[in-house]
């Protein structure tokens, strides 16, 4: 089975000279398709930084880091946005544009992948799919925090990513809202056979993972 994502003694730092920080130590990690993976830790870990890097969000510096068989160290910036492409992302704050509906939110992720022939459709089939048929024409500034991630989900999914990479997307919701949306990205990624590379503090939802790793002082385990 092919690699969606390889990693292989990835280091990374912030700074120069005396202010220079290692984040990453040696950090290996291989992701495959439909594989949902936890990366749990503490504040400051590094966490951000490795989703950042998988991202294609910042440069490599050190190691070897493959997504869809591409190698990102010493990647053109074409490459990376070829990379990027290719990629569904969900963040702890939803980052709606106030002034689009939740379609219009949703639709405009399409102008990052193929073109398709209805966007528009497309974009309501998806927030169908994440229970919100009903709200699809409806300002974010109406819908509850729990609704807003929904879309959120929707937006990273519309265009049929090949990886969805999640940091912290539960964080700022209840216990319920939580549970619902991080069920929605397992059905469909599981659906559409897209591997999930999530980052979380939240203990409650270790059971959706087919594997869960623990990141300390930049460096990369089995929990």
């Amino acid at each position: 089975m092919d690699l969606v994502v390889s990693i292989a003694g990835l280091d990374h730092h912030y700074g120069d000279g005396k202010g220079r920080k290692q984040i990453l130590h040696r950090v290996g990690l291989d992701i495959r398709p439909a594989e949902i993976v936890l990366l749990m830790g503490p504040s400051g870990s590094g966490k951000s930084t490795l989703l950042t890097l998988v991202g294609a969000l910042r440069a490599v510096q050190q190691g070897s880091l493959r997504v869809f068989d591409r190698e990102l160290r010493g990647s053109t910036a074409a490459a990376q946005y070829e990379v990027r492409r290719g990629i569904g992302y969900i963040f702890q704050e939803h980052n709606l544009l106030p002034f689009l509906t939740a379609r219009q939110n949703v639709e405009m992720a399409l102008g990052v992948g193929e073109p398709v022939p209805d966007p528009a459709e497309r974009a309501r089939a998806v927030l169908a799919a994440v229970g919100l048929s009903a709200s699809v024409d409806t300002s974010p500034a109406t819908l509850s925090a729990g609704e807003k991630q929904r879309v959120a989900i929707a937006r990273a999914l519309v265009h049929r990513p090949r990886l969805v990479l999640a940091d912290e997307p539960t964080a700022a919701l209840d216990r319920e809202s939580g549970r619902q949306c991080v069920e929605l990205m397992r059905r469909l990624a599981k659906e559409q056979g897209c591997p999930i590379l999530l980052v979380t503090h939240d203990g409650r939802i270790r059971d959706i993972a087919d594997r869960i790793l623990r990141i300390e002082d930049g460096r990369l385990t089995p929990a």
